[in-house]
Parts: C-alpha cells; sequence; structure tokens
C-alpha cells in the first residue's frame, strides 16, 4: 500500500477528497487526512476501509513530524502561510510535497536540498495557479511548435456564481477564502501592454476593467492581477510586447468595489478604535469629511466618491448594510476585516447554491505571414455548495498530479511548476475525460 497525507479538509478538498477516495482500490492507497476538525467529512470518507481521519494540529512539531512520516507523499491543503513548516519537515524526513499555492521565495530556497534528496515539491497545481499555467503552456507551446511568434498573452479567471445562483446585486458569492478577496490586489498591478510597461496602482485598480466575451454566458470585467510580468520567463515570453494576467468578474462588481477602496474599506493596514462598540454606519461616517447632517448618509458618500446618490454602485453598497446601525462587534479590527465580518454572511452559498469558474486565455501570433488570434475558454460549474467548481478545478489537478507521482511518472525533482508538457499534458488529458475541457476558437 501506498500512503498519502492530506493536511486540509476545508471546502476546497471536497472533491480532491473524493477523487482520492475513489482511486485507492485500484492504485493501492492508504489516504490519511488530517485537519482541526474532520467531524464534517462524509461517511463515505469516515467509513472507507482506505482512509483514516485525524485531528491534525500543524503547529505540533511531534505530530507533524510523526504522520509526515509515514508518508510517501504529502498533499497540503492547509493556508498557505502553514506551507513553510510542512515543507520543512518534508524535506528532513524525505517525503514528496504537493501543494496548489504559490511558489514562494521561502520554499523556492527548498529546492536544490530537495532536489539533492531525490524529491519533488510540486506547487502551483491548482486552478490559479495551477489549470491557468498548464492550459497556457500547452497553447504557447502549440503555437512555437509550428513556427509561430506570440505577439499576445492574456489570461483571466474568475471564481464566480452560476447562472441559476446569481441573486444578489454583486453577482458574487465567497466561494474561496473570503479574507483573499477583501485583500485582493492591493499594491501595484503591473504588464506591458504592446511594448509599453504599464502600472495601475491600488486606488485606480478597479476603474481600469476590460470587458471579456465568453460564449454562452455573456460578458464579464477583467482587471489586471497584481504581477503578469514575472510570467514572461516561465511562459517563454520574454520578448511578448503585451502580456496580462487578471481576475474575472461579473459587470458592476468592480465598480461598486471601488467606491469600498475609496472609502478606504478594505485597508489591512490599521487597527480601528473602539471597533468592538462600533456600527458599520459609524464606520463609514468615520471615512467621511466634515459631519454635515443636512444630507443623508448615502449623499454624503455619493459626493464624496463622485457619484450621484441613485447610483447602481451606492445601491450595491447600501444593500451590504454599510449604511445601518449594525454593530461590528469585532475587538481591534482593520477596516478590512470588519467588511469581511460583514461580507461572510451576505456572500454565503446557500444550500443548493451551484458556483462557476471561468478562464480564458486570449493569445495573438504571427504564423506564415498571417496575424492570429486563438481565445481558448474554460467554464465549469459546480454541483453544490459542496462540490463547487472551485474545489473541482483546485483538488482534481493536485489527485492526478498525486497519481503520477506515486506511479512513477513524475521525473522532476526539487520545487518543480507544471509548465512542462510530461506534466500538464497527462493532467489535462484526465481533466477533460472529467469534464474539466477548454474549448478553442481560432480567428
Amino acid at each position: 500500500m501506498k500512503k498519502i497525507l492530506l493536511l486540509g479538509a476545508g471546502r476546497s478538498a471536497s472533491v480532491l477528497i473524493e477523487y482520492l477516495v475513489s482511486q485507492a482500490a485500484a492504485e493501492q492507497w492508504e489516504v490519511a487526512i488530517g485537519d482541526v476538525c474532520v467531524d464534517h467529512l462524509p461517511s463515505s470518507v469516515q467509513l472507507s476501509s482506505y482512509t483514516h481521519t485525524f485531528v491534525f494540529d500543524v503547529h505540533n512539531r511531534e505530530q507533524r513530524e510523526r504522520e509526515i512520516a509515514k508518508a510517501e507523499v504529502v498533499i497540503s491543503m492547509l493556508p498557505a502561510l502553514f506551507h513553510p513548516l510542512v515543507a520543512q519537515s518534508c524535506l528532513a524526513l524525505g517525503r514528496h510535497l504537493i501543494t496548489a499555492s504559490y511558489v514562494t521565495p521561502e520554499l523556492k530556497a527548498l529546492s536544490a536540498a530537495a532536489e539533492a534528496k531525490g524529491l519533488v515539491f510540486v506547487m502551483e497545481c491548482g486552478l490559479d495557479p495551477g489549470i491557468d499555467h498548464m492550459s497556457a503552456m500547452k497553447i504557447i507551446h502549440q503555437v512555437k511548435q509550428q513556427g509561430g511568434t506570440v505577439t499576445a498573452f492574456k489570461s483571466f479567471t474568475g471564481g464566480l456564481l452560476a447562472p441559476e445562483s446569481d441573486n444578489n446585486p454583486w453577482h458574487y458569492k465567497f466561494t474561496w477564502n473570503p479574507r483573499n478577496v477583501i485583500v485582493a490586489g492591493q499594491g501595484t498591478a503591473r504588464y506591458i501592454e504592446n511594448g509599453t510597461y504599464k502600472y495601475i496602482p491600488y486606488p485606480q485598480l478597479f476603474k481600469r476593467t476590460e470587458t471579456i466575451l465568453v460564449d454562452g454566458f455573456g460578458y464579464f470585467d477583467g482587471y489586471a492581477n497584481r504581477d503578469s510580468l514575472s510570467y514572461r520567463q516561465p511562459y517563454g515570453l520574454q520578448e511578448v510586447p503585451t502580456l496580462l494576467r487578471g481576475t474575472l468578474r461579473r459587470s458592476g462588481y468592480c465598480q461598486a468595489w471601488q467606491v469600498l477602496v475609496q472609502l478606504g474599506l478594505t485597508d489591512d493596514s490599521y487597527v480601528l478604535e473602539n471597533s468592538a462598540n462600533m456600527t458599520y454606519r459609524e464606520l463609514v461616517e468615520s471615512f467621511l469629511p466634515g459631519t454635515d447632517q443636512e444630507l443623508t448618509l448615502k449623499e454624503r458618500v455619493a459626493a464624496h466618491v463622485g457619484l450621484a446618490p441613485d447610483a447602481e454602485e451606492l445601491y450595491m453598497v447600501g444593500w451590504t448594510g454599510l449604511f445601518d446601525e449594525l454593530p461590528i462587534g469585532l475587538e481591534n479590527a482593520t477596516p478590512a476585516q470588519a467588511l469581511e465580518k460583514l461580507l461572510v454572511p451576505r456572500w454565503k452559498l446557500s444550500p443548493g447554491d451551484k458556483d462557476m469558474i471561468v478562464m480564458q486565455h486570449l493569445l495573438e501570433y504571427d504564423l506564415n505571414g498571417e496575424h492570429k488570434k486563438l481565445t481558448s475558454s474554460l467554464v465549469v460549474l459546480g454541483e453544490d455548495e459542496v462540490h463547487t467548481a472551485m474545489a473541482k478545478t483546485v483538488g482534481l489537478p493536485i489527485g492526478i498530479a498525486t497519481k503520477l507521482l506515486l506511479q512513477g511518472q513524475i521525473q522532476q525533482r526539487g520545487v518543480v511548476v507544471p509548465l512542462q508538457p510530461e506534466l500538464y499534458e497527462p493532467i489535462l488529458a484526465e481533466l477533460e475525460q472529467l469534464g474539466v475541457q477548454f474549448t478553442e476558437k481560432e480567428e
């Protein structure tokens, strides 16, 4: 029996767990699943003869090392800040590691030592990062193999709501870590367009959107991710005149979110005074100049952000409860933490809700004297609030990579991102069999 240790059994791991259990008999796997709580796991997992569940504390070094030592490969679905702890233990104990998270400088520094020990740490193997890399490299390599020259590459991804569950004015609910949504885009976005470097400071980010059409699902707004430039080298596009990676939202979201940014509600850099006893209305008041009570709060916000009081953006902001006398009830909260607490119950997936993953690559290239455009689109719909499209697209690539590793099909060592055909081809091929399939259109 080959032993797999999965650390983290939250919402994003549901489909991964089902995949591991479904493959366990044929592949002869024993799967140990540890998290701070495992009671929520279905009985099919709890009672399977191929699985073992247990309460896990990542900070408990003795337990961490004991459990990792039992496994051949460790999958970490823990929050990204815990990956270095897990990786250090995997390195010390000689165990392979697979995660969906970005390669940080701290983790990249372990690559040489892992390679020397014959270990592979497969990272960025989820959705974004993950499927975005693999599908991008597939079409980039195809163009280059034909002798084409890539002149522009844009890629957008969004975790959104399926049309039938789109029932609030923001057209959005949380399908991933809420905190990451609240602080998204902070810093300065960097990309290149027609040979010119472009920079968008955070206060302007949600004003600068691009309209994206996805056949069958309509129009979306895309805003630039923080750093697109760092992808030129790994994608082999060092000389490309245009390269941009971004995030997708439904129309209206970015415009309303810009109001929250202008007010200062997404700031996570300082603690509010007496936040536990403050209301959200008082929080909004605290960001406004003056104390003119002749105007309503909504009217004063409108004047402050340069909108008409009846603007759709202000209706959406008001829908959240920010203009109401609702207590924050959170000690030593930053504005961003207070906003997160308000939005979580309003943007929570309800029973029966379905989410939707949308990804689109837009590639332009020159071949044999012709200028061509290739659009590669992916839409994945969730089944319900547990078996989400997010969980499917994050978890399945990790599960497939785990199988490839235990079958001896991954020969690379050190810290590895799935940018090469020997990794992305079999993963994308099995994803297609499981319903995660791109549609390509060329002009």
